[in-house]
C-alpha cells in the first residue's frame, strides 16, 4: 500500500498528525492526492525530473488554448501517478491567471475518485 505526505486541502501544505508528526495519506485518497498535485505541477518546476508538469507558463496561462489541449495535458499528468489506469477531465476553466477542475480518476484497483484542482 502507498502513501504519500497528507496536505491541507485548502493551503496545499503539509498536515501534522495528533502525535506532532507529519501526516500520512493512504490510498485510495493518497493516489488522488498525487493526481491532484501532478497538474499542479509547474513544466520544469521538479528539480529532480524537470520533464514532469504541464507547461503553464508555456502553452496555457496566458495563451487561451483549446480547452481539448488543457483537458489532454490534465490527463496526461494525472497517467504518470502510479496505480492510475484511466483518467477522465470532467471539467475545467481558466483566466488569464489560473486553472481549476475537475478529474475522475481509477485506480488500478478498480477504485473511483474524484479529484479537484
Amino acid at each position: 500500500m502507498a502513501s504519500t505526505l497528507l496536505l491541507d486541502r485548502s493551503a496545499w501544505d503539509l498536515v501534522l498528525d495528533g502525535e506532532g508528526n507529519v501526516a500520512l495519506a493512504t490510498e485510495p485518497y493518497a493516489i488522488a492526492q498525487d493526481v491532484a498535485s501532478a497538474v499542479r505541477t509547474f513544466l520544469g518546476e521538479c528539480w529532480y525530473d524537470t520533464t514532469l508538469g504541464l507547461p503553464y507558463w508555456q502553452q496555457i496561462l496566458g495563451k487561451y488554448p483549446p480547452i481539448s489541449l488543457i483537458k489532454k495535458k490534465i490527463e496526461v499528468a494525472a497517467l504518470t501517478v502510479p496505480k492510475v489506469a484511466q483518467v477522465k477531465t470532467i471539467a475545467v476553466s481558466f483566466t488569464e491567471r489560473g486553472l481549476t477542475g475537475q478529474i475522475q480518476i481509477i485506480d488500478t484497483d478498480g477504485q473511483e475518485a474524484g479529484v479537484s484542482f
